[in-house]
């Protein structure tokens, strides 16, 4: 994927303050500056070093809040977590950022990050899958408020995604529920799975056959105990005569 757009914009904001000495010069010793400290945050992504990327970036949050390298500073070290595999942390960041900096140019990319970061919480399709659900929602935002978006191509892609794992949840219960006979339940999950994802045919085809085998499959079981309630009433009937 091309170098993230919040990179390219800190580097220009850095540039304009300090001019491009920092580019001749190696490694530096941490300054208490928000330039030293988005640079030495920089560079730690750079390195795949997250935990000191991490540091440095919720440094120049906490020290300078009114800094203007700060709100990209914020989605870096967002960044920072979700690259370090803790997504909650990643969520955590960019949600706080969205609510404080609603209009802000970043917000196409922080959503979709968000997104991504729920979106990889997945585990196993047996667990119920309200991340899924939380990351569709954070993609159709994408659709729906930046349509024009680089972002909303890759949107598609992945709520394509998360509708399918939440598809193959149902149809995970819906086959337990076969398997163990209890018909009219899985009914009930197979013709949820068939009303609501036309957009997934395969998924849909297999919902709608298990769902007339499993309807049959109850109404028969309905009425062979239906039958056998009305045996047992004419047999305590002629029992008490």
């Amino acid at each position: 994927m091309r170098k993230i757009i919040f990179y390219l914009l800190l580097i220009l904001a850095l540039t304009a303050q300090t001019g491009c000495a920092w580019l001749q010069r190696g490694p530096q010793p941490l300054e208490d500056t928000p330039q030293e400290l988005a640079q030495a945050g920089m560079d730690a992504m750079d390195q795949e070093r997250y935990r000191l990327a991490i540091e440095h970036f919720t440094a120049l949050r906490d020290q300078y809040p009114f800094s203007p390298h700060t709100p990209m500073a914020e989605v870096a070290l967002g960044d920072a977590y979700y690259k370090a595999g803790r997504y909650d942390a990643a969520i955590t960041v960019f949600t706080d950022f969205m609510d404080m900096n609603p209009r802000h140019e970043l917000i196409p990319y922080v959503l979709f990050r968000t997104g991504l970061a729920h979106y990889n919480k997945f585990r196993s399709i047996d667990r119920p899958q309200r991340d899924m659900q939380h990351a569709l929602e954070y993609f159709r935002r994408i659709k729906q408020a930046y349509p024009e978006s680089e972002y909303a191509e890759y949107a598609d892609y992945y709520m394509l995604r998360c509708r399918t794992r939440i598809a193959e949840h149902e149809l995970h219960i819906a086959d337990f529920y076969w398997r163990t006979g209890r018909y009219g339940s899985a009914w009930q999950r197979y013709k949820y799975v068939e009303d609501n994802f036309s957009d997934l045919p395969e998924i849909v085809e297999y919902a709608q056959e298990r769902a007339r085998t499993s309807y049959f499959r109850h109404q028969e079981e309905e009425s062979q105990q239906k039958r056998a309630a009305e045996h047992g009433s004419w047999k305590n009937w002629f029992d008490w005569l």
